[in-house]
């Protein structure tokens, strides 16, 4: 019995990390082609053997041993690749924003600003503005959905009251001619990125011009003290500006737009506990509620009801105050 149980964990394992190092080697170094694709199958063949080779005592050391090499060979080599800033970058993604300090006045440079005709029509445009920190009055939270009610791409937006909002979506940064696919994520496939962007723009590219498939956008309000904004604010633009000296890879599970929010609001000492709703975001502002993070005056399933703002932001869609459209049915505060 002993044995049956060792040799059924050895098999799991060699499943596990033959899965894994199979498809590390197929995506390859940021791309793929024929030789990942034949050096990939080689070694899920190889796996094959050794998994056959567990019921042969003979032949079952000397694969096991083989198979230690060559997966760690492969990991050696995933550890190895390198995020770079300087690709052929998709041009929604080419340029990275990055901040200025002068006292408490902070000056964001290549804001995105596109203009839109459709999701891949647009004319680029960015700006360069300046913020003053004593300004700030809070943080909005966007949550967008397109697959259900489980996934969502999380935003934040900075409230700076008549200076405006600043929005930031973390994302991953693709290289010209490249999609995006959940499981790319997980190895290496794409470079982190903080877009720092007009509401006009990442907002209103969600609910007016991505129709395949559509996506739905629901605007809340963090409820917290200004100083936690403003820590979180500067967080955020220590990490945008590490970005551009230092590069990072963009991970589907540990370092995605949801995570990467969670692990900057750690900055405050009132950060959320983690939890599971934190990896399937789309459950996040629920968990928000839960913990007294968001308005909880009416119910949650009837704030999540006002706060959809699709109609608000394609009525708005071509007017200088989008961002006030937008933000028509949120509660005022008491």
């Amino acid at each position: 019995m002993k044995r049956f149980i060792e040799l059924s964990l050895m098999a799991l394992i060699i499943i596990a990390t033959s899965v894994w190092g199979a498809l590390a080697v197929y995506f390859g170094d940021s791309d793929s082609g024929i030789i990942w694709n034949f050096l990939s199958a080689g070694f899920g063949v190889f796996s094959l053997v050794t998994l056959i080779s567990l019921g042969f005592p003979h032949w079952r050391k000397r694969c096991l041993y083989g198979y230690g090499v060559v997966f760690s060979l492969i990991l050696i080599w995933w550890l190895s690749i390198s995020p770079s800033n300087d690709r052929q970058w998709q041009p929604d993604v080419a340029k990275l924003a990055y901040a200025t300090f002068d006292g408490d006045k902070v000056t964001v440079h290549n804001i995105r600003n596109f203009d839109y005709r459709s999701e891949f029509t647009y004319v680029p445009a960015y700006y360069t503005k300046t913020f003053d920190l004593n300004e700030l009055e809070g943080v909005d939270l966007f949550s967008v959905y397109w697959m259900g009610p489980a996934i969502a791409h999380t935003i934040l937006s900075f409230n700076f009251g008549d200076g405006g909002h600043l929005a930031v979506s973390i994302e991953a940064r693709k290289e010209l001619s490249e999609g995006y696919s959940t499981i790319k994520g997980f190895f290496r496939q794409y470079e982190l990125i903080y877009i720092v962007a007009d509401e006009r723009d990442v907002i209103r590219l969600r609910t007016n011009y991505r129709n395949d498939p559509p996506e739905q956008v629901y605007l809340y309000r963090l409820q917290g003290p200004p100083q936690n904004a403003k820590r979180l604010f500067l967080g955020y633009l220590d990490k945008i500006n590490s970005l551009n000296e230092k590069p990072e890879f963009y991970n589907t599970l540990v370092d995605n737009c949801t995570t990467a929010i969670w692990l900057r609001s750690r900055i405050n000492p009132e950060h959320l506990r983690f939890s599971w709703k934190i990896l399937l975001s789309g459950y996040l502002p629920e968990y928000l509620y839960e913990s007294n993070r968001l308005d909880t005056r009416v119910p949650f399933k009837e704030l999540q009801r006002q706060s959809l703002i699709n109609e608000w932001a394609q009525r708005g869609d071509q007017e200088a105050d989008f961002s006030r459209r937008i933000r028509t049915t949120i509660l005022k505060p008491n």
